[in-house]
């Protein structure tokens, strides 16, 4: 495998790969919690921030950072080193906030229902809503799935229409495994990152650690339907195995953190916490920013949290830390306590939403994490708690709340309605092949709106488990489609004892309440937008429809679905707008509808309008956001 150039500017992280495997490496669950008593007066002082049983016996001394070991190896002062399983240093010698326990969350009356529909042809690692209405599946090399290419090679990618249920394999040029991803400003899906080549299974696929990889689809281009992914030449600056990225309000794309070679995050010159940024074209700039959140969590650090704030700063979260960043000033604003309870970003990933925002907020929502756990192993518990927080309220802090039981893998999706579904995961386990156990099968229901320990319901119950490698996601008519699982390195198809969970090539669609029942009657009808060219700038635009009989209120949802993978939705968000013209029981509307002030709020790209009413959504249409 190639290395990476570092680029002129910026700091150089070479990759060093031992070897090319489909596999990820396991940390395991800690042997030790702390060193052997005295060897703190007598152990080699870190000269790299890296300790414990692992590096040496090295303590942390005086390390910058801070003097507890964390269980897995890495000096600092956060809750994740000083807490359970700290090695050695001033453990346990802080407060540490208790998380709330399981909560009851009492049956939805109307739960909504699960029904598989389709096939999605390739394991699903990666997906995202195209403008065409499709959606494209992303996955690693494989050595088999259940579609082949010209090249009479498998496909690992493929474009599922939700309308026939149908699927056609696509080609790339890179293995995208672990990858992360945007939609660029001019709608083009980007995917970043990978892993490298398995010419052992098939030669066609290179080295994708600094793979960039666009598609491009159009709601009113068919002719793009079905084509390839689209692999310009062009290359990250450096190796990112499990980035996340988010469109920043210029165009450009941030792109955070990764590994440099897929090998043991608790050896430190195998990460890569830096970041760069790329053009609205998605094109490098060559520079590798080191960033202290990133490098303060090791090995946690990959695939964290992000979220756009109205400010035009970035929220970060990973591994219990958050704090808000200036992108353009290479500057930290302001940092958070840290979260009560377990890890919550890979590989005991949980999930996390920006809840909605509209002005009645001051386009200014809360973030939402739940789910996590305690170390990379099967026996590991799973954390049933979530921490809300306000970012840019001046006393900002955590509140707690709590899902029915622990979960990993938990994908929170935003619902048209204001609500958000979780969905997928374990009850026991982690993230990585065959270390999860009792999938977690219940659909969760979340009323942001509702007081504090009343927002939870209990909705329909899938029959399939959904572990790692799941996807969820909302589609153009208001259901969420739920698929993958591939919890294995190569796919299996029979289950067997080591392998109780194989690979699910079945795609199911929630239909959550608001279409289920009598609702399933009461969409609004007949949506004609007057421009599907939107601008984030304050501006009009008018929306015709027809409402149900007796229908009460009108909400226009602006709604990002982002790219989804291993439970973190990038660059998610939804705002409901400003509507007048709004006319109470009437059957024909004609609505005015206002935009965001700006791009702080509604980065550039392809979103979905979906017009409410009663809670009920008609079915979305793609605009462009500019």
């Amino acid at each position: 495998m190639a290395s990476a150039d570092g680029g002129p500017g910026g700091n150089t992280p070479q990759p060093s790969p031992d070897a090319t495997t489909s596999g990820e490496p396991i940390l395991g669950k800690p042997t030790s919690a702390a060193t052997a008593p005295g060897s703190e007066a007598t152990a080699i002082v870190t000269t790299d921030g890296s300790c414990g049983a692992t590096n040496k016996n090295a303590i942390c001394g005086n390390w910058p950072q801070g003097g507890c070991c964390s269980m897995y190896g890495f000096c600092g002062s956060t809750t994740s080193h000083c807490g359970d399983g700290c090695q050695s240093g001033p453990c346990l010698k802080g407060a540490v906030v208790p998380a709330p326990g399981p909560s009851p969350a009492p049956m939805n009356p109307n739960p909504g229902y699960f029904k598989v529909v389709g096939d999605s042809g390739v394991p699903v690692m990666h997906a995202g809503l195209m403008p065409n209405g499709r959606v494209a599946f992303l996955d690693k090399v494989e050595n088999y799935t259940k579609l082949k290419l010209r090249n009479g090679q498998y496909a690992y990618a493929s474009e599922y229409d939700p309308v026939t249920n149908q699927v056609v394999p696509l080609a790339y040029g890179t293995n995208s495994f672990c990858a992360g991803g945007t939609f660029l400003a001019d709608g083009s899906f980007l995917a970043v990152g990978g892993n490298g080549p398995l010419d052992f299974i098939d030669p066609t696929v290179k080295n994708g650690f600094t793979g960039i990889r666009h598609l491009k689809r159009s709601s009113n281009d068919a002719s793009l339907n079905g084509q390839d992914w689209i692999e310009p030449g062009n290359k990250l600056a450096s190796a990112r195995w499990y980035p996340s990225v988010q469109t920043m309000p210029d165009g450009r794309i941030f792109v955070v953190s990764g590994s440099l070679n897929g090998l043991d995050p608790s050896v430190n010159e195998n990460n890569n916490p830096t970041y760069e940024v790329l053009s609205p074209t998605g094109v490098s700039t060559g520079q590798n920013i080191p960033m202290e959140l990133l490098e303060k969590n090791q090995p946690y650090y990959m695939y964290p949290f992000m979220h756009l704030l109205r400010d035009g700063n970035m929220f970060v979260f990973t591994s219990k830390s958050s704090q808000i960043f200036n992108v353009n000033a290479n500057a930290i604003v302001r940092r958070f306590p840290d979260l009560p309870g377990d890890y919550r970003t890979y590989p005991n990933t949980g999930g996390s939403v920006l809840l909605p925002l509209s002005s009645a907020n001051n386009w200014d929502a809360d973030v939402m994490i739940c789910g996590g756990g305690a170390y990379q192993d099967i026996t590991s518990p799973t954390d049933p708690s979530c921490g809300r927080i306000n970012p840019l309220a001046p006393d900002a802090k955590w509140e707690m709340d709590s899902m029915p039981q622990g979960r990993g893998m938990v994908e929170g999706t935003l619902l048209p309605d204001g609500t958000v579904v979780w969905l997928n995961g374990a009850n026991r386990g982690a993230q990585g092949f065959g270390i999860a156990t009792d999938p977690t099968l219940d659909a969760l229901l979340y009323d942001p709106s509702q007081p504090l320990g009343r927002r939870w319901t209990t909705g329909a119950r899938s029959e399939i488990a959904r572990l790692y490698h799941s996807v969820a996601l909302l589609l153009l008519d208001g259901t969420v489609m739920v698929t993958g699982s591939n919890p294995v390195e190569q796919p299996v198809l029979t289950p067997d004892a080591k392998n109780p969970y194989i690979t699910d090539f079945r795609v199911e669609v929630y239909t959550p309440p608001y279409l289920a029942g009598e609702n399933a009657n009461k969409r609004p009808t007949d949506v004609v937008l007057s421009s599907k060219d939107l601008k984030a700038d304050g501006s009009t635009f008018g929306v015709a429809f027809k409402a149900p009989a007796g229908a009460k209120v009108v909400k226009v949802a602006l709604y990002y679905g982002g790219f989804v993978t291993h439970s973190v939705h990038m660059g998610h968000r939804m705002m409901f707008l400003d509507v007048e013209g709004w006319k109470a029981g009437a059957a024909q509307q004609q609505v005015v509808v206002k935009m965001p002030p700006n791009r702080n709020v509604a980065p550039p790209g392809p979103y979905v309008v979906y017009v409410v009413v009663d809670g009920v959504p008609a079915v979305g249409q793609f605009v462009m956001v500019s």
